[in-house]
């Protein structure tokens, strides 16, 4: 099974959402595990644009890619695929470029620096949008930052600079727009939605003594974020942490976080900056160190 293929597969599972195809609940809280069946879709009307659904996608260490969907509750069903090659990737990203609250494309950052845009229901499923893009460490979509349409790109450079990529239709971008620097200090940086109930996409970043901050987002390019704030220690346990949309099905974008036992855990959104976060609830027992990328 090609790229293609396989995201075909998760992206008509997306898709069968807007038929109204309800999953059940009896989600399995276990280490990751081989499924020949077709993860689940949420029922029609769950999700926006703001806090948008979105299948949890890895690619291990030899290269193969696997998705697993979100129950309603927060857990996650077994995964599919495996046989695709994926060792050029370097980092990669999903997006929903018609803002239905579902997935429709995915950012591949290659081994070269080419980002390719990828959209498995189209008739063009795969091109290259960008070259150049090599010099970066941080490369994810956390969702509409411009105050257009279409979910814009953060990097990172290799000095500490911030860069925001605004989207066009088509999935290219325009120059590269520099936010600041300095963010250098911090060892993971994501979001994938709004966390702060303000409709606006927010991203959080853990410094190297392990405090996580937010950053809000203010829909306006030019100062895409508010100063940040606090959200707390401790987060230094974690060796991933992942936007990953609204997993619960409550309109809330949600974290994801990786152990160093290789356990996986989620914290739920809240929709108040204050506090953006629930405590944890372990969603994965063990074995998701296996995996290089999570997006």
């Amino acid at each position: 099974m090609t790229r293609i293929s396989s995201r075909i597969v998760a992206a008509a599972v997306a898709a069968a959402a807007l038929t109204g195809a309800m999953a059940g609940t009896a989600a399995a809280d276990e280490a990751p595990g081989k499924s020949a069946i077709l993860p689940k879709a949420p029922a029609k009307g769950t999700f926006t644009a703001s806090a948008p659904y979105f299948p949890l996608e890895t690619i291990d260490r030899a290269g193969k890619t696997y998705f697993y969907s979100w129950e309603i509750n927060g857990k996650l069903d077994k995964r599919i695929g495996g046989l695709e090659d994926e060792r050029n990737t370097r980092a990669a990203t999903q997006v929903d470029t018609d803002l239905d609250g579902l997935p429709n494309g995915t950012y591949f950052l290659t081994g070269d620096g080419s980002v390719i845009f990828e959209t498995p229901l189209e008739k063009t499923t795969e091109r290259k949008v960008a070259s150049g893009f090599g010099k970066y460490d941080v490369f994810f979509s956390p969702g509409n930052l411009g105050g257009g349409k279409q979910p814009d790109l953060l990097t990172r450079d290799k000095q500490g600079v911030l860069w925001l990529h605004l989207a066009r239709p088509d999935g290219s971008f325009t120059g590269a727009k520099k936010i600041g620097g300095g963010w250098g200090q911090y060892d993971q940086i994501t979001g994938k939605g709004d966390l702060t109930g303000d409709g606006k996409a927010d991203i959080v970043a853990r410094d190297k003594s392990g405090v996580l901050w937010l950053y809000k987002g203010t829909g306006d390019w030019q100062k895409p974020f508010a100063a940040r704030t606090k959200i707390g220690a401790g987060w230094g346990q974690f060796n991933l942490i992942h936007g990953a949309g609204d997993t619960n099905w409550d309109d809330r974008a949600d974290l994801v976080a990786r152990d160093k036992s290789g356990a996986l855990w989620v914290y739920k959104g809240t929709g108040k900056a204050a506090a953006p976060f629930k405590a944890k609830e372990k969603i994965g027992n063990s074995g998701w160190n296996q995996y290089r990328l999570v997006f």
